[in-house]
């Protein structure tokens, strides 16, 4: 595992990569910036940076989580990789032809996204994973960026009430008018917004979520895109 280049927290703009990506020292959140300096010390091996969006930017469908994990894609630098909500979220996808290979929770595992985009709405892992507000609506700018970057996005998985409502802002929409329900969809512009709880290990023990319910959420995305085809 390569670590990322510690540096100072500075305010940042979006990268090259299509705008979409904030770079490894970005300053935006003053209490981000210190948590991930203090993992840098304590877990030097990990890539404590903001992590940045996997798969294809012409993908039609994109995911979007709440925040890195500690020890998930704040460890190996790929998003949901290396914690409980990666396992449920990788075998779901490939069940439903969105991913390829085989995932072994490292970022080298040769896994790959098949008309699909990862991303998360805060790209910097939080304290106790919560970020503020403040902090969502800072990091916002990059998710806009990349539901911007995609231009062939037709649907949009949000895990989550705290991605559901940072998607629905990023393009313009109203929370109230697009209230986050579990198997919900809504269409917002051209694209369709699906919602589910998120795959975290809590949601899942508590039966909140249940493997046959996140996978229901995937089945009516697939269907949707395969009646819709390509445009």
């Amino acid at each position: 595992m390569i670590a990322a280049v510690r540096t100072s927290g500075q305010p940042c703009a979006p990268t090259a990569r299509g705008g979409s990506e904030p770079p490894s020292d970005c300053g935006i959140c003053p209490r981000l910036v210190a948590f991930r300096d203090r993992n840098r010390l304590t877990f030097p091996g990990y890539f404590n940076a903001p992590v940045p969006s996997f798969g294809p930017a012409d993908a039609r469908l994109l995911i979007v989580g709440l925040a890195p994990g500690l020890n998930g894609a704040n460890r190996t630098g790929r998003p949901f990789t290396g914690d409980y909500a990666g396992d449920l979220l990788f075998a779901t996808l490939a069940a439903y032809g969105f991913a390829r290979g085989d995932y072994a929770a490292d970022p080298h595992d040769g896994l790959t996204l098949v008309d699909c985009r990862i991303t998360n709405a805060v790209r910097c892992v939080p304290p106790e994973n919560k970020p503020t507000g403040t902090e969502t609506r800072s990091c916002r700018r990059f998710l806009a960026a990349t539901l911007a970057a995609m231009p062939r996005l037709r649907a949009i998985v949000a895990l989550g009430r705290i991605a559901h409502d940072s998607v629905v802002a990023a393009l313009g929409g109203s929370r109230a008018n697009v209230p986050f329900a579990h198997g919900a969809h809504h269409a917002i512009s051209d694209l369709r917004l699906y919602d589910s709880y998120h795959c975290s290990r809590y949601n899942t023990n508590t039966g909140r979520l249940t493997p046959e319910m996140f996978r229901a959420v995937f089945a009516d995305v697939s269907a949707w895109l395969s009646e819709r085809g390509d445009d």
